[in-house]
């Protein structure tokens, strides 16, 4: 490894760990693939030379993609969240993901089409969820229940009570 991080998060793909690294490079402020190891040999899944592992950062958090073969898949209970700081970033991120073989869920969640969860999620939202006021709390969260995208100024009306 490059610059071995402490605590690395190693997500497994089917093959694909260089094509995902390099949209999340692509798509994600402080993202970068760093290095790309080779196998030195056969496994399981693979040859020698073929792409074993992929370094690559997303908003700065270090990660390790390893092509392991199709026997392990993503769940809903990995995700990465990002905190947007409006409208337009959600909206770029969200449509980033979606658009490019991904599919949408609920809540601010959707997933890519690695099978890798996300959640895109406004500061606001998260602000108005973890409110003080339990009634403004509940407002905001049960506006985003019904959403799938957050929608920004949804979540302000439901924080004044409209």
């Amino acid at each position: 490894m490059t610059n071995p991080a402490k605590n690395t998060i190693c997500l497994w793909y089917d093959g694909t760990a260089l094509d995902a690294a390099n949209f999340y490079a692509e798509t994600f402020p402080d993202s970068a693939v760093t290095a790309v190891h080779r196998a030195p040999g056969d496994y399981p899944d693979g040859k020698q030379g073929d792409i074993l592992t992929v370094e690559f950062t997303v908003m700065g958090i270090p990660c390790v993609g390893l092509n392991g073969g199709p026997t392990f898949k993503h769940s809903e209970a990995f995700s990465f969240q990002i905190s947007t700081d409006d409208q337009a970033e959600t909206d770029r991120l969200w449509n980033a993901i979606v658009d490019n073989g991904g599919e949408e869920s609920m809540c601010g969640w959707c997933k890519d089409k690695w099978g890798l969860s996300w959640q895109i999620s406004p500061r606001v939202l998260l602000d108005a969820v973890t409110n003080a006021d339990p009634a403004i709390a509940k407002r905001a969260f049960e506006a985003m229940m019904q959403m799938k995208k957050i929608d920004i100024a949804a979540i302000e009306a439901a924080v004044q009570g409209k």
